[in-house]
């Protein structure tokens, strides 16, 4: 899943690219990938940096925050990213950083990213734009009840007769102090 920028002879390029779920997942994801994902951009090459504008599209499984069952999460991520080469770019912007004391500053623009080989790693954007799609807490649906937190039941699909009042047992001593209050008629 390489993007051979030696090829790219125009100022603006169209792609679309279309790749089985296999080809993109991978070893360490929170998500599983079950749809094709379909990538399509353009290339705007100014000399040897180029940008690269478009969306990824898919869905992607994840594990719901409150009742732990998988559900589907559409994606539709756009993206506007710009690539410089590693061997020209990386020491220009490190002059451009340096502050009064000689110290190297870093560059804020997160969407600046380096290449090398004349190669961009298409893998590695999608499976930053996934990362950025997700959502901070998985929920199948925002009416999910969640797991019954004594029994463990799914409470989306069935019901339990458990005691829905919790008493922190921390606090049992302050309950015994309360009932001899009442009981002490002083």
């Amino acid at each position: 899943m390489r993007l051979d920028l030696s090829h790219i002879r125009q100022p603006d390029t169209s792609v679309v690219r279309q790749y089985e779920p296999a080809a993109v997942a991978g070893d360490d994801d929170e998500y599983r990938i079950v749809a094709p994902v379909s990538l399509v951009f353009t290339v705007h090459k100014d000399q040897d940096r180029f940008r690269l504008v478009g969306t990824v599209t898919t869905r992607l499984e994840l594990v719901c925050g409150r009742c732990l069952e998988p559900f589907a999460l559409p994606v539709q991520a756009s993206f506007d990213l710009r690539f410089l080469p590693r061997s020209a770019g990386s020491a220009p912007l490190a002059a451009a950083g340096d502050d009064e004391d000689g110290v190297e500053g870093q560059d804020d623009d997160v969407a600046t990213t380096f290449y090398d080989d004349d190669e961009i790693d298409l893998g590695a954007l999608v499976r930053e734009q996934f990362y950025l799609a997700l959502p901070m807490k998985p929920l199948c649906r925002e009416s999910c009840k969640g797991l019954c937190p004594q029994c463990g039941v799914n409470l989306n699909t069935d019901s339990c007769t458990c005691s829905p009042r919790w008493e922190d047992p921390r606090l049992s001593g302050l309950k015994a102090l309360i009932s001899e209050r009442k009981h002490d008629d002083a």
